[in-house]
């Protein structure tokens, strides 16, 4: 069996680790750990290629816990998704996550390995504030054959509308929110106006942009809607046909902000119907693209109206 002292040796020591057989324990080659495991019925060790280069992430294996690194020797990172709590986000250490849960009935949460996962899931299963919490994540979405899916240029013939919502203290009481619209500098179609309603959200107001834009255009022009809300694109061409399927539940819960999906839909389909193309395109909010930062400007204007 391998000393621990050996884990102070050069990088390419290697380890074996067996969890159950005849001798559990850290061994430094593999013949040793077939040696423990070899016709010992449920015997579980590392196998030759995923051998350890941390001694205490071999030891840990034997112990019942999960290594810390990777097989090649770096820093394994995890992601902890927190789609529904106290503080919905990603977080990389789960002493953080587990305070943004601690207390918090129903809350909904899941380790993985990549970000990209722990952004779908929020995505997916996240409430309102889960949604936001991702909102600006640097991460497309999953490609996906869609009609609805734009290419990164503008075609000929294609106009390039910028939306944009902004809600001033979104998620507490005394929420203002507004909506940007923008077509171009001094443009007249150019939209910026307090959202409607009493709730005043994020969400809505992103939504309910997209919904202006579409008013200001004829059914016939061909548009790409250029926006920062992964959560408005995916529910006005995805998300959407599962919900109708369902009768607008998710999870035996009211889909939230169903009333501008479902006139957003309708625009879209009145426009499917003449074979006009309705694009969408994600854009990194508050970045270098000057059209979402003009639509930016015009929804917090709106917000303060």
């Amino acid at each position: 069996m391998v000393s621990k002292k050996r884990k102070a040796d050069g990088p390419t020591e290697k380890f074996y680790a067996v969890r159950y057989g005849r001798s559990p324990g850290v061994y430094g080659t593999w013949a040793e750990c077939q040696a423990q495991t070899a016709g010992f019925a449920g015997a579980k060790c590392n196998t030759e290629d995923k051998s350890f280069f941390n001694f205490d992430d071999a030891e840990a294996f034997v112990a019942g816990e999960n290594p810390s690194t990777a097989t090649d020797g770096t820093k394994q990172e995890k992601f902890y998704a927190v789609a529904i709590g106290r503080d919905p986000g990603i977080y990389t250490d789960w002493d953080v996550a587990a305070e943004a849960i601690k207390g918090w009935k129903g809350p909904k949460y899941k380790k993985f390995d990549t970000r990209a996962e722990a952004v779908e899931y929020i995505r997916t299963y996240g409430n309102e504030a889960g949604q936001l919490s991702i909102q600006d994540e640097d991460i497309e979405p999953p490609a996906k054959k869609s009609k609805f899916s734009a290419p990164s240029s503008s075609n000929n013939g294609t106009l390039q509308i910028w939306t944009d919502g902004s809600s001033l203290s979104n998620g507490r009481a005394g929420a203002t929110a507004g909506v940007g619209v923008y077509f171009g500098a001094g443009d007249p179609r150019n939209v910026s106006e307090r959202l409607e309603g009493d709730l005043q959200t994020n969400q809505r107001a992103e939504l309910t942009a997209i919904l202006r834009a579409l008013e200001q255009v004829s059914d016939d022009q061909d548009v790409r809607i250029l926006t920062d809300s992964k959560y408005s694109i995916n529910c006005v061409t995805e998300w959407y046909v599962k919900w109708e399927k369902n009768g607008w539940k998710t999870q035996n819960k009211e889909v939230k902000n169903r009333d501008l999906i479902e006139l957003v839909r309708e625009k879209i389909d009145d426009r499917d119907s003449l074979g006009t193309d309705t694009l969408f395109q994600w854009v990194k909010g508050h970045a270098n693209d000057p059209g979402n930062v003009a639509a930016d400007q015009l929804a917090v204007l709106g917000a303060r109206s």
